[in-house]
């Protein structure tokens, strides 16, 4: 009797032999060849998953965001209850940051993405910015939240603070991944902001 396939986990494996390559070379170095030997899997296989690399690119953001989820899940289940609004922005954001490996390996994908997204118009064609836009409206939504509890001010406008609070979270990961600063350095400057946000 013929083996039965488990295509999530196929794609899953193909996947993350993408991440591996490119963590370790930069998403340049991708190509449907390299994750096929990284995968232990022929090209054919690759190719009958993902017909195109922008394809394949796409499924490894959408993997890692999913990854990156349950992770900040994971961090929100450790918080004391009833959860501050300012602890849930931290951890929110602390999620953004490049820690550990695993969300080293996502925010380095993730940034090299939006450069190569820039000049390949394939890759440009992929939703690219529905995950950054889903987090700011949610992040929008806890801080209109917090305004109506009395621990943000009515004067700020919650949206542009969501959006400002992301662009120094992503700016601060990078500053981490090319060692400009420590991932302690860069948490000390998220809460010393949310400090002066909530105060």
């Amino acid at each position: 009797m013929p083996k039965r396939v488990d295509h999530v986990q196929r794609r899953a494996q193909i996947i993350d032999a993408l991440v591996r390559v490119a963590a370790a070379e930069g998403l340049h170095a991708v190509t449907m060849r390299a994750v096929a030997a990284e995968a232990g899997v022929s090209l054919n296989l690759v190719q009958y998953y993902f017909e195109t690399k922008a394809q394949l690119l796409h499924a490894a953001l959408e993997r890692l965001e999913q990854q990156s989820h349950e992770r900040w899940s994971a961090r929100l289940d450790g918080l004391p209850r009833p959860m501050t609004a300012p602890a849930f922005t931290e951890a929110f954001l602390a999620e953004a940051l490049p820690t550990d490996e695993a969300s080293r390996a996502f925010h380095l994908v993730w940034t090299s993405y939006a450069v190569l997204a820039m000049t390949d118009p394939e890759l440009a064609a992929q939703p690219f910015v529905e995950g950054p836009d889903r987090l700011e409206r949610q992040l929008t939504g806890v801080l209109e939240q917090a305004q109506q509890e009395g621990t943000l001010g009515q004067q700020r406008d919650a949206a542009t603070e969501a959006a400002h609070l992301l662009s120094l979270s992503h700016g601060l990961g990078t500053s981490v991944l090319v060692g400009q600063r420590s991932a302690d350095g860069a948490i000390g400057i998220l809460r010393a902001h949310l400090d002066q946000l909530f105060a």
